[in-house]
């Protein structure tokens, strides 16, 4: 007899039944709201389990996994379209641009292993950091104290404070001043 390797879930029941419920949440009363109304989604994702400070600008076209592992502190903005996929806890610190269509993603998978398991490695961007259009940061990365990120670029690894990075993968273009 021949027994078939079975997928197991990295969720939980409890976890699934989140997810599903906030799925619900962003694409209506999340997505529909007016473009000024960003009390409106900050108070939905707070219902959500996230942090986020109340100054914080999020638009309506923001897409967000498991918002419960995301945290906002002061005056930060998430751009349009921007996507935070927080499998692992995403922080973001006080004073960041994250612009239109940056993609942060605190999840992978270990290749190393036949099953190739979930991976949920956070992501921290700390205070007055830029992260610009079309951008992407991955999993278990830092983005140092006021650094930038240019437009397109990819951070697979730690970005040093006061220091621009621009390209796939990012490179020094030059420190701040």
């Amino acid at each position: 007899m021949v027994v078939e390797d079975r997928h197991i879930s990295s969720y939980s029941t409890s976890e699934k039944i989140w997810r599903i419920l906030w799925a619900i949440t962003q694409a209506t009363l999340f997505r529909f709201s007016f473009r000024t109304w960003n009390k409106w989604r900050i108070f939905l994702l707070h219902s959500y389990g996230a942090e986020i400070d109340s100054s914080c600008v999020i638009r309506r076209t923001v897409k967000i996994e498991c918002p419960w592992n995301l945290t906002m502190g002061t005056n930060s903005c998430l751009g349009d379209c921007a996507i935070v996929y927080c499998l692992g806890k995403v922080t973001i610190g006080d004073r960041v641009s994250i612009s239109q269509n940056a993609h942060l993603c605190a999840g992978t998978h270990d290749y190393k292993q036949d099953e190739m398991p979930l991976l949920r490695l956070p992501i921290v961007i700390e205070d007055d950091a830029w992260i610009a259009a079309d951008s992407f940061i991955g999993p278990n990365v830092t983005v140092g104290r006021a650094a930038i990120l240019g437009a397109r670029g990819v951070a697979m690894h730690d970005l040093d404070a006061d220091t621009i990075y621009s390209g796939n993968p990012a490179v020094i273009i030059k420190m701040r001043s």
